[in-house]
């Protein structure tokens, strides 16, 4: 039995590009996306449209990954983190603004956003198909497709009033494309303090560059000007299950051996958690 459009999806139809031809759109027909040049892709029965062709992206959180992140988020722990990023947003577009999150993951940050936006719809896109089930569902105006920030973005020129990326990769000419010349990019990424305590007890937990502010800054400049920046750093107090979801839900829970994490003494009890949020228009 085909499946339906999603009502979240076809508020932010029209944002969308066909991925083949790059510039043609795409209308709903049974249980897929099609383009006039009979380009077809599938929308799962878990609400997502997968975009993707060709070869399939490597990365993405796997499903214990994603189960881990959920129960972590559902604390609240980083909740200043969305705050912050939903503040911004907010603060930059109309409450009828199209908020594209790049690497939505869950989709917690873009529900964020579109909780402080009455009227705004989002698109978030990732190449985890287990995190794209849930930000499928994280919003009643959130739409989830499948896709990877390295290729050009399946969307139009200027279709979104802010692109949200947290902790995520980036592509900063795509996301200049895809903004329009009044919008806001947000990027919130740690500070070289997020979980210190946490790397102290794990050495194999993945650190931070102490380049990569610099990085940012050389791939963002040519594209986008600071337009205010906030860093966010507090502690959060931790029980042993929160603790073991934290490292589970990162790139670390690679890298982290399982006898590691079944001896508690090894998980600090709160962590320092410290990021920076900045607001970019586009030049």
């Amino acid at each position: 039995m085909p499946v339906s459009l999603p009502p979240a999806l076809e508020l932010s139809l029209d944002l969308l590009r066909c991925p083949t031809c790059r510039t043609r759109p795409l209308r709903p027909g049974r249980g897929a996306l099609r383009c006039p040049a009979g380009h077809t892709f599938d929308i799962a029965r878990h609400g997502y449209a997968g975009l993707l062709t060709g070869t399939r992206a490597t990365s993405g959180d796997d499903a214990a990954m994603v189960r881990a992140r959920e129960r972590f988020l559902s604390t609240g722990a980083y909740a200043p983190i969305r705050e912050v990023g939903a503040r911004l947003a907010a603060g930059a577009v109309s409450e009828q603004a199209a908020v594209v999150d790049v690497g939505c993951g869950t989709g917690y940050y873009l529900a964020g956003v579109l909780d402080q936006l009455p009227g705004a719809r989002g698109l978030g896109l990732d190449t985890s198909v287990r995190a794209l089930r849930s930000a499928a569902r994280a919003h009643a105006r959130a739409a989830a497709v499948a896709w990877d920030v390295f290729r050009p973005l399946p969307l139009a020129d200027g279709a979104a009033d802010a692109v949200l990326n947290v902790f995520a990769p980036r592509n900063p000419a795509e996301f200049h494309r895809v903004l329009r010349p009044a919008g806001r990019l947000i990027v919130i990424r740690p500070t070289g303090r997020h979980l210190a305590e946490l790397r102290g007890r794990l050495p194999s937990v993945v650190t931070v560059d102490p380049a990569k502010e610099q990085r940012l800054h050389r791939a963002l400049d040519p594209f986008f000007e600071a337009a205010v920046t906030e860093q966010v750093e507090y502690p959060a107090h931790l029980s042993g299950l929160d603790a073991l979801n934290l490292v589970a839900m990162t790139p670390s829970a690679r890298h982290v051996s399982r006898a590691d994490l079944d001896d508690g003494r090894f998980l600090p009890d709160q962590v320092t958690v410290s990021v920076l949020a900045t607001a970019y228009q586009p030049r």
